[in-house]
């Protein structure tokens, strides 16, 4: 089972995490993208991450905003499995908003 973040360690972390803010019951991005289209392809791009890391995100999708909601459920709280996915959404909104 994944190890739950303390309040001093998951501050460290987010001090990484360009765009991420929260707690350590989850964190949370929104980003907007420049269409719809392009944000459904984000969203099917951390679905494929996501799938990978046998981790999955809370995804909001409101036209061309996204909001991302990270944490282990089954820990009841922040891990580095979250910080990890984090770091992956943000390489592919980069990637996709230039």
């Amino acid at each position: 089972m994944a190890t739950l973040l303390s309040t001093d360690e998951l501050t460290d972390r987010l001090a990484t995490l360009a765009g991420w803010s929260g707690d350590t019951t989850a964190i949370t991005r929104s980003v907007e993208l420049p269409t719809f289209p392009a944000a459904i392809e984000v969203v099917n791009r951390v679905a494929q991450v996501a799938e990978d890391m046998d981790h999955h995100p809370d995804i909001d999708i409101r036209w061309r905003t996204l909001t991302f909601t990270c944490a282990t459920h089954s820990a009841g709280g922040v891990t580095d499995l979250d910080v990890e996915l984090a770091r992956h959404i943000n390489e592919i909104v980069a990637t996709a908003t230039g």
